[in-house]
């Protein structure tokens, strides 16, 4: 098994010692998603075996540097982000509708909502067992994480009430769903490798801002990128009416020329025509630059944080893990 990195590592040893670790986390992966139930492990390995980055163990394990990445909990903890994940990502595909994920079909295409939700809920618990082995403090955090996701996934779907700024809105959105596990995520890494506890801190902070980053690019990539480039059905946002930067920014024009993408954001955008029309229009408009740099400016804020380390290998890699999230083109 070779697992690809999501990013370049500039040191050899560390490259190295972070691809064996990758492959050992993905071997416990598919062991965790086992069940008595054939059917059962099939459809909870069906987004696994699709792939994906692995962004939220790899940086687990990059923040475990900061210590003693083979202390005992760091791999068990980079297992727990993963699974969470995954089994949002099954609860998500039912919400969106969505048909495409990670190149494959989804979950509800393949199978049906209720095959869906049960196998998200099956890797909910799953991931619910392994932080348990790491003791009552995980749990918590974990507990206090999933509030957040699933309360930044309420406040989505409720929109912004009374006279809230629709931008201010989603940022809160996409802190509690996506910025809260990538914090954790670096949290467990710094936590389970015996870090000192304002590293553990510095790296959560710098885990929430990366994390709104990276969930800020893949709403610009819903935008940007093609289907067979990203692995995701295109426009799917546009299509359920979710807002996102470049269409909030979008909004905010005055410019007459931008009359008929206005009228398009606010029309039934399921017509695959007008979906399309939209989508070369955003392609094409100054919200999109704006976003871009948006995205790139939290990851300049993330990376400061990262002051509190050392210079060398740990923090260089942690720099470039945030570069990677904010110009990310998959």
């Amino acid at each position: 098994m070779t697992t690809q990195l999501a990013l370049s590592i500039v040191d050899a040893q560390l490259e190295a010692r972070l691809r064996t670790r990758m492959n050992e986390v993905e071997a416990a992966l598919i062991g965790h998603v086992q069940s008595e139930a054939g059917f059962v492990t099939e459809a909870a390995r069906h987004l696994l075996d699709a792939g994906g980055r692995r962004f939220r163990p790899l940086l687990v394990l990059l923040a475990a540097e900061t210590g003693d990445p083979s202390r005992d909990g760091v791999l068990t903890a980079a297992c727990v982000v993963e699974l969470t994940h995954l089994a949002s990502l099954y609860h998500d595909d039912v919400m969106d509708e969505a048909d495409v994920r990670r190149g494959a079909e989804s979950a509800n295409a393949r199978w049906d909502n209720h095959v869906a939700i049960l196998t998200g809920d099956f890797l909910f618990s799953k991931s619910s067992e392994l932080t348990a082995d790491l003791g009552a403090d995980a749990v918590r955090v974990q507990a206090k994480t999933f509030t957040r996701l699933v309360e930044g996934q309420i406040l989505e779907t409720l929109g912004p009430v009374g006279d809230e700024d629709p931008l201010d809105h989603y940022l809160r959105v996409v802190a509690g769903k996506t910025g809260s596990l990538i914090a954790t995520s670096a949290r467990y890494g710094a936590r389970f490798s015996g870090a000192p506890r304002d590293v553990e801190e510095a790296l959560t902070e710098y885990g929430e801002k990366v994390g709104v980053a990276f969930q800020l690019s893949d709403d610009i990539l819903d935008i940007a990128s093609k289907t067979e480039e990203s692995g995701k059905t295109q426009g799917t946002d546009l299509r359920e009416g979710v807002p996102t930067l470049p269409v909030l920014i979008a909004r905010r024009s005055t410019d007459p020329a931008d009359a008929r993408l206005l009228e398009l954001l606010d029309a039934d955008l399921t017509d695959d025509a007008l979906r399309a029309e939209t989508l070369a229009l955003l392609r094409e408009h100054p919200s999109m630059s704006e976003a871009r740099a948006y995205v790139i400016g939290l990851a300049g804020e993330a990376k400061t944080l990262l002051k509190v380390l050392p210079e060398g290998p740990a923090r260089t890699a942690l720099e470039g893990f945030a570069d990677a999230v904010a110009t990310r083109s998959a």
